[in-house]
């Protein structure tokens, strides 16, 4: 038994066939010696993603160390849409090592009536709740989840603008309107928006153009900047006969 514990220490998941081949009566009289499951250690999860990764890996407390499948383990850990890459290794003589890579969870991606959040790659983490990332941008429209890492860093990186950001939406597949918190929006070019946004930049260093609630800013042409006053409600008088 001490010969087979060491092949396994040394060469991990290549020699569970070895331990299997020698059937449960092996297996009990290991864990009877002490090698059973106790502890299992995740390394490099995030709070949100702890339960789910545990849940996947589905490694009972109690099981003899020597007949757990790590690989099958590995496996569907990584069908954990959190996890990007995982690592699950013995640690005797009583403890399982599960180390993960997460996925960079980028912003929440909304399209179609469904809401999701999304990561640098656009791909959609099903186990994350969007309303526990709402400090996360809100990206919306068909194709953005795949768009928006090009332009989010440009917008983000302007803290007058990105405080006032309540959206960017994907129009046409071409190019991004960027909706802020007061209702107004900006209209960004098909390319080129690193110089539409400087050009914002200046218009908002100069004349606050962000504060005067325009209901559009229509950067699309490099030659100008129009923009469109918010329509103010007409209210309706009455007059009664004396």
């Amino acid at each position: 038994m001490v010969g087979v514990v060491g092949i396994v220490l040394l060469t991990n998941h290549r020699a569970e066939r070895l331990v299997q081949a020698g059937g449960d009566s092996f297996l009990a009289q290991t864990a009877a010696a002490g090698l059973r499951l106790q502890t299992v250690r995740l390394e490099g999860a995030s709070p949100q993603s702890k339960a789910d990764i545990l849940r996947a890996a589905a490694l009972p407390q109690g099981a003899p160390l020597l007949g757990l499948d790590l690989d099958a383990a590995r496996r569907r850990i990584e069908q954990v849409g959190w996890v990007k890459d995982a690592h699950v290794v013995r640690l005797f003589p009583d403890s399982v090592v599960i180390s993960v890579d997460e996925r960079k969870l980028l912003a929440v991606w909304q399209n179609g009536g469904r809401v999701g959040v999304i990561d640098a790659d656009g791909v959609v983490a099903p186990e994350a709740d969007p309303g526990r990332f709402a400090s996360l941008p809100l990206v919306v429209g068909p194709g953005a989840n795949v768009a928006v890492q090009a332009i989010l860093t440009p917008v983000m990186s302007r803290p007058r603008l990105a405080e006032r950001l309540e959206a960017l939406v994907r129009v046409d597949g071409r190019r991004w309107d960027l909706r802020l918190k007061d209702g107004t929006i900006v209209q960004l070019p098909a390319t080129a928006e690193e110089a539409a946004l400087i050009r914002l930049d200046q218009l908002d260093q100069q004349q606050r153009i962000l504060e005067l609630g325009f209901s559009r800013i229509d950067l699309r042409d490099p030659e100008m900047v129009a923009v469109r006053p918010r329509q103010t409600p007409t209210v309706q008088g009455t007059s009664g006969a004396g």
